[in-house]
């Protein structure tokens, strides 16, 4: 038997049902008994919906009023007395079992499953296996509209039965409908069979990722503001009512190895690919989330792991993951396993245990640990800061996109970072912001993140004439997406105050922004971390801008200062200035990176305002080309770095530590030539202690 079912929300109707998170409002089905051709009595039940309020197209299509359904049952109510009088049909028919028919995939998938989820009830199983009747009515009849072109009245001319709604109320005339088609295709010419009914999965399947496999980019989306604590499930439930593949939740971490609040996610299919991009900017708590198109490509690069011995941890399906951050690098199984004790047993004991080391096979103080329920891995994660040895524990969720992410970083991380090759000098274009003190430059900020370079200059006005050539300057944030902040510079400080003054909180959009005079000195320090509002300016959290945040080698960032901004970042913004005996009185040579891409600028977000932890960091850098160090070389008169030199940045020395223990901890690696001891500053005491034969010099 079908119970054919159609509903309707309070908002959006047709093709976007369900696009708009709006709440079911009405529910009505008739059950058929196939091989006798009987049906049961037709139901019609309205929803009450915590917001009541109906969009204008729900009240023209339906007639529904709001103290109407003011009156009616919740969701959880109408489906148990559903469930019921199904029931009660069947019995009449002389049946026992059913399978749901809809008119398409958006009632079961877009709006019951979606909904139930945030209301935290579960749905009978009748709810996760149905007919699509479009997807059987093309099968039946090759010839009619494609399958996304259907709708209840194209499918009724197809057959030419009665198509006028306004006999019956909404509702009742389509379930009709939906019945009398579904007769037309049993009918002897068709004799149609309803044999591969659609499923919608119950659970989220945990699972590696080899990154050999082949990922159809029509089946990925990027999903954009997750919460930072967002797990693989919360991310499953979000997208609750459309198939994920098998491990095909990947969270993404940033180049510090914290997640940066965004996924990739597989779909089993491309048509479920589009209907997860319609809930774009549906929200999971509090939060909108941004569903946008991804590629192949980028799944595997995050989710792709290549390690045997991580294909062989994450080999057990439907396993808990949790992550754990901070253990002494002389940490055993056992001492993990007892740290974790018998209220949280691990599946398959030492087996369930993944230590995370670097490739000499030194420990990073990360392992893994698979359970086997939710119960154990909550136990766990009481433990959460507890002492083992001298430390403190750290425990996180985790998956197991994470995982092949983790060990590809630090399996790829070099031992010996390099030092980065002499910055390359660029001479400016003629463009190029000025960094003097003259406040002929203003500062947007709070634009919306879609607005382009047309949409400033629209909301600039008449002022747009008094804008310098390509003086408009959009800037992203690390992660290459819009900041909401944009700089341009005016022809004059006038002109500059005069737009500050005249565009201050004018809307763009649906948004106010707000426009501030400053000069490049300024912007410079607005870059760096400073804010610059109506009060005055507020300098970066230290008075020397930082390094860029470190980089993994396996996943490097665009770490480049484009060349429209090539003039705000001094040498001395990237490493400290060295003298050497011959030159100690001449001044450096202004150098800047030279840009791979040019385009935008990049404010330094990241390197005050991190994440919360997920991964420690590790310092890497990106070498310039070889021609740009014979280039910078003939350039300068300082002393440069030899290129088979190296220099590390050393974190979390204890704070008695001296030069001695320093060099002996480096003890065993490469000699440092002699021509490094101009380019370091150091004490009597220091240089005395360098005179001897040593591996290693540091800075």
């Amino acid at each position: 038997s079908l119970v054919v079912l159609f509903g309707a929300t309070a908002g959006a109707y047709g093709a976007k049902l369900g696009s708009d998170e709006r709440e079911l409002i009405l529910l009505v089905w008739q059950v058929v008994d196939l091989p006798s051709k009987k049906v049961g009595a037709l139901h019609k039940s309205l929803v009450k919906a915590d917001n009541l309020d109906l969009s204008d197209q729900c009240r023209e299509v339906t007639g529904l009023t709001a103290e109407g359904l003011g009156k009616a049952e919740p969701l959880d109510q109408v489906l148990q007395q559903f469930s019921q009088l199904v029931s009660s049909d069947l019995k009449v028919l002389g049946r026992s079992s059913y399978t749901l028919c809809s008119d398409g995939q958006l009632l079961i998938r877009q709006v019951l499953h979606p909904e139930a989820s945030k209301k935290n009830f579960l749905l009978s199983d009748c709810f996760y296996s149905f007919y699509d009747l479009r997807k059987e009515f093309h099968t039946c009849y090759p010839n009619s509209a494609a399958v996304k072109d259907q709708t209840i009245k194209t499918m009724a001319e197809y057959l030419s039965l009665g198509t006028d709604e306004t006999e019956e109320d909404f509702g009742v005339w389509q379930v009709k409908t939906m019945v009398a088609i579904i007769f037309g295709m049993l009918s002897e010419s068709c004799n149609h069979i309803f044999t591969e009914p659609e499923t919608v999965k119950c659970k989220y399947e945990t699972g590696a990722c080899s990154k050999s496999e082949t990922v159809d980019s029509e089946t990925v989306i990027r999903a954009r503001g997750l919460p930072w604590q967002s797990s693989d499930q919360d991310i499953a439930r979000f997208f609750k009512g459309l198939n994920i593949a098998k491990g095909g939740v990947a969270l993404c971490l940033n180049a510090q190895g914290r997640r940066n609040g965004e996924a990739l996610v597989r779909f089993v299919n491309s048509e479920q690919r589009d209907l997860a991009l319609e809930r774009h900017k549906h929200h999971m708590g509090s939060r909108y989330i941004e569903v946008y198109k991804a590629t192949g490509e980028e799944f595997l690069k995050i989710a792709g792991g290549t390690s045997n011995e991580v294909a062989q941890f994450l080999s057990k399906e439907n396993q808990v993951i949790i992550r754990m951050r901070g253990l002494p690098f002389t940490a055993t199984q056992e001492d993990v396993l007892g740290f974790l004790g018998p209220e949280c047993p691990v599946t398959g004991g030492k087996e369930g245990l993944l230590f995370v080391k670097y490739p000499d096979g030194r420990p990073t103080g990360d392992a893994f640990v698979l359970f086997s329920c939710e119960e154990y891995a909550q136990n766990a994660l009481k433990k959460h800061k507890e002492i083992l040895g001298k430390r403190y524990i750290e425990l996180f969720r985790s998956t197991a996109a994470e995982v092949q992410q983790v060990l590809n970083r630090y399996m790829s991380t070099p031992l010996i970072p390099t030092l980065p090759t002499p910055i390359i000098p660029v001479i400016p274009p003629p463009y190029t912001i000025a960094t003097g003190s003259i406040r002929d430059c203003v500062r947007l900020r709070g634009l919306p993140y879609t607005a382009g370079i047309d949409d400033i200059l629209e909301f600039m006005g008449d002022a747009t004439g008094d804008i310098k050539p390509h003086g408009v300057h959009m800037v992203l944030n690390q992660q290459g997406r819009p900041s909401g902040d944009a700089f341009i510079q005016m022809k004059s400080a006038d002109k500059a105050f005069m737009v500050a003054q005249k565009c201050h909180k004018k809307m763009m959009k649906d948004r106010y922004v707000e426009v501030f005079q400053c000069s490049g000195e300024e912007m410079n320090f607005v870059l760096m971390g400073g804010t610059l509002n109506r009060s005055g300016l507020s300098p970066p959290p230290c008075k020397l801008p930082c390094l860029s945040p470190p980089t993994y080698a396996a996943f490097q960032t665009a770490a480049v200062i484009p060349a429209e901004a090539a003039a705000l970042y001094q040498p001395q913004a990237l490493l400290p200035a060295t003298r050497s005996p011959q030159a100690s009185t001449a001044a450096p040579p202004t150098v800047t990176y030279y840009p791979a891409q040019a385009a935008q600028l990049y404010m330094n977000y990241t390197a005050y305002y991190p994440s919360p932890p997920v991964s420690p960091t590790t310092v890497g850098y990106i070498a310039a080309p070889p021609g740009a160090v014979a280039a910078a070389a003939t350039a300068t008169h300082s002393p440069i770095l030899p290129q088979p030199g190296a220099l590390v940045r050393m974190q979390g020395l204890p704070y008695n530590t001296g030069m001695k223990e320093i060099l002996s901890f480096f003890q065993g690696y490469q000699y440092a030539p002699d021509d490094y001891n101009g380019l370091i500053q150091l004490s009597d005491q220091a240089r005395s202690v360098l005179q001897a034969p040593k591996e290693w010099v540091c800075l």
